[in-house]
């Protein structure tokens, strides 16, 4: 093995034996902020792209449109200018953020994190940078926190935050009485964007971390949810129920919204008025607790599957 010599060596040698390196001397950040440092590198990557940020700027066009309905309501001027009646306008009610606001939303979410979200552990693991993560003080916990927070961080604002913002403005414009009589509403809106932001996070990190080409883990994420309720429909359609709902992911999540909302009706049917052999069929719906419960391991075994891969060293047979 060839020896080092010259200026090079000398230098080497000086620093080993005069203890002439100093360790970090600076300011280090909070323990409990140390996992911010991940998404706050991730997003100088992610808004590179173009079209990434302008789907994202796009996403926020809805709420605008929203906001000018809810203006509408309360000024004449506008309304006798575009020649639109009161009633013709949609009713600012739970209705109106569920469906007009929640909805679209979330599912613009959806392909946002389908965008960001499965490129986030795989590269990790495809460049064994999890080594250099953990070989500081930075745990498990805190890196899983860190990749789940970019998903988090983003889809909250295009989420809540906006949705919130215009509950806050119907409030401005009706009163302080219908913000009192209304906040559950706020709470509805908070709560389930939340349930479904950490449902997209978690799916999101647990199929990057097992599926690292980023082309099947965004088909992989789709198939989560478009397979199942395929297979759910049919199963519905031939026991005419629908229990199979808790193997879909989207009727979960619409019977939670619709729980929160006070929307939520469990059993429903039609009546048959041709005079067939069964002229009522009524469906049910899974309990709420049920669909709860089901979200709940669904979230559980995202973390299971993120543990098993998110590791300093792998072994490999």
């Amino acid at each position: 093995m060839p020896s080092l010599t010259g200026r090079a060596s000398d230098t080497i040698n000086m620093a080993v034996l005069e203890r002439s390196y100093k360790p970090y001397a600076g300011a280090l950040s909070p323990e409990w902020s140390r996992f911010l440092i991940i998404p706050r590198h991730a997003y100088r990557d992610v808004f590179r792209s173009k079209i990434f940020t302008g789907f994202f700027v796009v996403s926020f066009v809805w709420p605008l449109v929203c906001a000018i309905l809810i203006y509408l309501h309360y000024n004449t001027t506008a309304l006798v200018a575009t020649k639109i009646q009161v009633r013709d306008l949609l009713a600012i009610d739970a209705s109106f953020f569920q469906n007009w606001l929640v909805w679209p939303q979330c599912m613009i979410a959806f392909f946002l994190a389908m965008l960001i979200g499965p490129q986030q552990v795989s590269r990790d693991l495809a460049n064994n940078g999890l080594p250099l993560y953990l070989c500081r003080p930075f745990s498990r916990t805190e890196y899983v926190v860190g990749k789940m927070s970019i998903v988090i961080i983003l889809l909250s604002l295009i989420t809540w935050v906006p949705i919130l913002l215009l509950f806050l403005f119907e409030s401005y414009l009706e009163g302080w009485v219908w913000f009192s009589d209304n906040l559950w509403i706020a709470s509805a809106i908070f709560l389930g964007c939340l349930v479904w932001i950490l449902l997209l996070a978690l799916l999101t990190q647990a199929i990057s971390a097992w599926v690292r080409w980023r082309v099947a883990s965004m088909a992989a994420l789709l198939g989560v949810f478009f397979i199942p309720s395929v297979f759910a429909t049919i199963v519905n359609e031939i026991f005419q129920t629908r229990w199979a709902h808790i193997f879909d992911l989207r009727a979960l999540i619409s019977n939670v919204w619709s729980g929160l909302f006070g929307t939520f009706v469990r059993q429903g049917g039609y009546i048959d008025r041709n005079g067939g052999l069964h002229p009522e069929i009524i469906f049910s719906e899974p309990p709420l607790w049920m669909c709860w419960l089901v979200l709940f391991l669904i979230c559980a075994f995202c973390l299971g599957l993120l543990s098993r891969k998110v590791k300093a060293y792998e072994v490999v047979k």
